[in-house]
């Protein structure tokens, strides 16, 4: 009987415990201005490896540099108005004051380059510099480019030693140029005596030019050189460079 009583006061006590809810867990408490608690952070997830990078393309050859400058070209066709001694130039073209086959010279300050206004001329006349001194570079290619002096001003007209040097009494519609006669010693300089000129390739220069149609071409008292009476004249202060001088463009 006493046992039968135990059993079930330990079952009583069983089923006591059994309805007894759980426990709660304490309060929990935050300051004012404290953070928030931290979320559970979930694992970080494995990279995929990157992908390789792409072959680069082989790069494009590159074409070789050349110094040709082209003269430009006016908006308007150029127009040499009056004669060359008495004259305008109208939208006249200024030649560039270096390329593979010139540079240009300032007769006054006797060095390069010429200064801007003191190299403008008709498109025809830069033309036929650009095409006879291409061509006697192209036969002499291991010589330095050849000096070019004075065409005309932007806008032609008067061009004497109010201008500097000598003056000219002519340059004065853009149909002249001073072109300098090759040295023996193939340097950049204007020749300041006749016995620095290279005749040979001085008289080779002319020949071209005389090839080339022009008008005229002035050359120097002491420098021996020869052409067609009617195109090559010998005149005083040209013993350092060639005046060549072009027929007026057509129209």
């Amino acid at each position: 009987m006493v046992l039968g009583l135990g059993v079930l006061g330990v079952v009583g006590a069983g089923n006591l415990l059994a309805q007894q809810p759980p426990p709660v867990p304490p309060p929990t408490y935050s300051l004012p201005g404290a953070p928030a608690p931290l979320a559970p952070v979930p694992p970080a997830a494995t990279p995929s490896p990157a992908p390789a990078p792409a072959a680069a393309p082989a790069p494009a050859p590159r074409r070789p540099r050349t110094l040709r400058v082209p003269a430009a070209v006016p908006a308007a066709r150029s127009v040499a108005l009056g004669r060359p001694w008495n004259g305008r130039l109208v939208n006249g073209v200024q030649l560039p004051e270096v390329s593979a086959d010139w540079l240009t010279w300032d007769p006054v300050r006797k060095r390069i380059p010429n200064r801007s206004w003191r190299r403008w001329g008709t498109a025809k006349l830069l033309a036929t510099l650009s095409r006879v001194l291409a061509s006697f570079h192209a036969a002499h290619p291991e010589l330095p480019q050849i000096l070019i002096g004075d065409l005309s001003r932007p806008n032609g007209g008067v061009f004497d030693r109010r201008f500097g040097g000598l003056g000219h009494a002519s340059h004065q519609n853009g149909l002249d140029a001073d072109v300098y006669y090759p040295r023996a010693d193939h340097r950049l300089l204007a020749a300041f005596r006749p016995d620095q000129v290279d005749r040979a390739l001085a008289q080779d220069l002319l020949n071209r030019f005389v090839a080339a149609h022009v008008q005229f071409v002035f050359v120097g008292t002491r420098v021996g050189l020869r052409g067609p009476r009617r195109i090559v004249q010998v005149i005083p202060h040209h013993n350092d460079h060639m005046h060549v001088r072009i027929f007026p463009p057509r129209g």
